[in-house]
């Protein structure tokens, strides 16, 4: 059976403050507060900047030994590959190294646009997403449902790269809610389900304001448990931010998995 690890889409939110860091909490300390109750978090400000070693190998200094980072890859890789240059490629896998070295790396998360259609372009950036990333466990989110195809797990599963199972509005185009495993490390992203403000919205986290139910939560325990049985490790993060709703999900889902294993 797979490990299995349960956090959140980022921690660093001014607006958890009170719903879940103490008022009096200093900022630097909000990473090793969460890591007192999760065992990972998936950092997403990677997508916005190149990140640098010595950023990664301060917050590797703040969480205990066994937690685990993943990190979006940065927007030039997935979103704007015309400047994705082998040098590009070569600096965001230089800057996982102090995370790599204290065994608290987990995985890179390539999230691709909407725009990134299953056309031939782009099934072969996914061979060269592989090669530049060398060995690194690098899981896959598509945005767009023109990718849910056998053809499009077999092409993961040959080159080693994991699908991004996601939980979100059931909207035209976008991609279901199906679980798959086609790489040793699995992946599932909770980003809420907020049908009215997916797509039209005046502020991005409005996109990701939703508050999960018990019984939405729960239909995924059976895929989950599916994907622990054919991946080595399963990682689980609650994307709906706002509020700190995400830290309830996670803490839901927890809870869950732990009840359906007694």
């Amino acid at each position: 059976m797979a490990e299995l690890y349960i956090g959140t889409s980022g921690f660093s939110y001014s607006d958890w403050v009170g719903p879940f860091y103490p008022p009096d909490l200093p900022k630097r300390e909000w990473l090793s507060y969460y890591a007192q109750e999760f065992q990972t978090c998936e950092l997403n400000f990677t997508y916005y900047r190149l990140p640098n070693a010595r950023t990664l190998a301060q917050l590797a200094e703040k969480v205990p030994p066994g937690f685990r980072f993943t990190l979006k890859a940065t927007d030039v890789l997935t979103h704007k590959r015309e400047e994705a240059t082998p040098e590009a490629f070569a600096a965001f896998r230089d800057a996982l190294r102090p995370l790599i070295e204290q065994d608290k790396f987990g995985c890179v998360l390539a999230q691709f646009p909407y725009s990134f259609k299953a056309n031939a372009e782009n099934r072969a950036y996914l061979e060269r997403l592989r090669e530049e990333l060398a060995d690194l466990p690098v899981v896959v989110e598509f945005r767009h449902r023109g990718w849910i195809t056998e053809a499009t797990f077999e092409l993961l599963e040959r080159l080693g790269l994991g699908f991004c199972c996601v939980d979100q509005p059931r909207l035209r185009g976008l991609i279901p809610p199906i679980a798959r495993a086609t790489a040793d490390v699995a992946y599932v992203r909770f980003h809420g389900r907020n049908a009215a403000k997916w797509w039209e919205h005046e502020h991005a986290w409005e996109r990701y304001d939703y508050s999960y139910s018990i019984e939405e939560l729960q239909e995924w325990v059976p895929k989950i448990r599916s994907l622990a049985e054919k991946a080595q490790s399963v990682y689980l993060f609650a994307n709906n931010h706002w509020q700190g709703q995400a830290v309830n999900t996670a803490r839901q889902l927890r809870l869950l998995l732990t009840e359906s294993s007694e």
